[in-house]
């Protein structure tokens, strides 16, 4: 049995490693958690031996979900993303709520693209909307509009599956759970949205910010929001705003300077070789397809509570509401009604969904090496170490998970990294616990919102959101940093409350 103090050791060893890998080094994160997980290992005791099988092991254990979710979820969001989906569902939606009302509109809209669509290529896609809308509703600058959706976006992405961090949680704490934890992340996203426009017109609408002059020239030339049309916003001049960026997703001139987070890395098919044929598909087309997924899923969860388990209408009831299969049948509805329905070709759908899994494969491999390293923390017995260390002076594991990933956050900017890592190091722990569903499910939201608090400089989504909206670094720390972390310190205490009660 190895001494609890030398696995501690271990374990702030490997942290230390692993940061200074990724940050000083420059390592890509994949290549980090593999080599920590190495050295983890072997000087955790495990046999020379057994240290790639068990590398294998967990590998294989994380990617079994993953994959199928995340490449999935690409497919999805690559297609409604190449069709103008998120134009159509902005539109209809300030069509719905009203002229006074855009940036409520943009934002529920921005929240439904979120789910399929990983947060770079989400945001940068709306963002001549954003340039539109704010420019209709009369604001001297986007981000008015631009910075409350962005945040609400990457707090979907960091709590909601198929997103990877969320989905690589779940898989190790209890890949049963995913169902679930999808209802729940919904549900906590809707207070949340509320919150994030409040905190916003707080922060922001009392304030005067100096726009980068490349990006305050776009915006004052760009065309406002037209919402006579029935299927269409007028962003042709927003488009140039955002660096020629169109709606499809092709590549704009504002490229962040930072490198792109493995957390929230772009999976939509942008660069591929397919072009939409100018056609918009209906709003509620795309939003079915957004929502059939998670209606399938949270039949599947009701289901289980409300049949007994073994019972015909339970095992149907699971069959349809399995993420991968809910995901498996809007793609391939998706496939059929937004692009042969639309005048694509056989090879022209190949190459948007195809090119939708190249960004995704970083992603699963990225969170297949979390899983490595979760597997090293679980079998040498450091995560049991420290997270039994922290429980005895007094730390509730719930807020011990947020903890621990807001922590990694912090440190290193990747929120897969930070999300893999707390699971791994509370995984012995929940899995010996005698936990109930619901308790897991709040638990693997806890580490999201940690992932999600106090984002700063070295987070990729800082450097997306501030070079598009045009601000400067001690700006985006006003604004994106302080929202961030409210939404994830006030997310935290509701799932707290919601503890104390089951």
């Amino acid at each position: 049995m190895v001494d609890p103090l030398l696995l501690i050791g271990i374990a702030v060893a490997a942290i230390a490693i692993l940061l200074f890998t990724v940050i000083f080094l420059k390592w890509p994160a994949y290549l980090s958690l593999l080599v920590v997980s190495v050295l983890t290992a072997l000087a955790g005791g495990i046999a020379i031996q057994d240290v790639v099988p068990l590398m294998i092991d967990g590998m294989g254990g994380t990617l079994g979900s993953v994959a199928l979710l995340v490449g999935l979820g690409a497919m999805l969001g690559g297609i409604i993303e190449r069709t103008g989906g998120a134009e159509v569902i902005a539109h209809r939606a300030a069509a719905v709520l009203g002229e006074k009302r855009l940036a409520q509109a943009l934002l529920i809209a921005s929240g439904l693209v979120a789910i399929p669509i990983f947060f770079d290529v989400a945001f940068i896609i709306l963002v001549p909307i954003i340039f539109a809308f704010a420019k209709a509703a009369g604001h001297r600058a986007p981000i008015a509009i631009g910075m409350p959706i962005a945040v609400f976006m990457v707090f979907i992405h960091n709590t909601v599956p198929p997103h990877p961090g969320v989905v690589g949680s779940t898989t190790l704490l209890g890949e049963d759970l995913m169902g679930l934890v999808t209802v729940l992340g919904i549900a906590l996203a809707i207070p949340m949205g509320l919150l994030v426009h409040v905190t916003g017109t707080r922060i922001i609408g009392s304030r005067t910010f100096e726009l980068d002059p490349a990006v305050q020239t776009k915006y004052a030339g760009a065309g406002a929001a037209h919402l006579d049309r029935t299927e269409r916003v007028a962003v042709d001049a927003a488009a140039s705003s955002a660096g020629g960026r169109s709606a499809s997703g092709s590549a704009g001139s504002l490229s962040p300077e930072a490198p792109t987070d493995a957390g929230a890395a772009g999976t939509g098919a942008a660069g591929t070789a397919a072009a939409t044929d100018g056609s918009r598909p209906p709003a509620g087309l795309v939003v079915t397809l957004i929502l059939l997924p998670i209606v399938m899923i949270a039949c599947g969860t009701v289901g289980t509570l409300v049949f007994p388990e073994g019972s015909s209408a339970a095992n149907v009831l699971s069959f349809i509401g399995a993420p991968a299969l809910a995901l498996l049948v809007s793609t391939l509805i998706a496939m059929y009604l937004l692009g042969i329905m639309h005048g694509w070709g056989k090879q022209q759908i190949s190459e948007v969904m195809d090119g939708a899994l190249g960004p995704a494969a970083i992603v699963i491999l990225v969170t297949g090496a979390g899983g490595v390293f979760a597997k090293v923390l679980t079998e040498t017995g450091v995560g049991d170490a420290v997270s039994g260390l922290l429980l005895s002076a007094g730390v509730p594991i719930l807020l011990l998970a947020f903890l621990v990933a807001l922590a990694f956050k912090v440190a290193q900017g990747s929120g897969t990294v930070a999300t893999l890592s707390a699971a791994g190091i509370v995984q012995g722990t929940v899995l010996a616990g005698d936990y109930s569903s619901l308790q897991v499910a709040l638990i693997i939201l806890a580490i999201g919102l940690g992932s999600v608090s106090l984002s700063h400089i070295n987070d990729s989504g800082f450097w997306i959101a501030t070079k598009f909206l045009g601000l400067s670094v001690a700006d985006g720390l006003r604004t994106w940093t302080v929202m961030t972390s409210i939404l994830g310190f006030s997310a935290m205490i509701l799932v707290s409350l919601v503890w104390l009660v089951v």
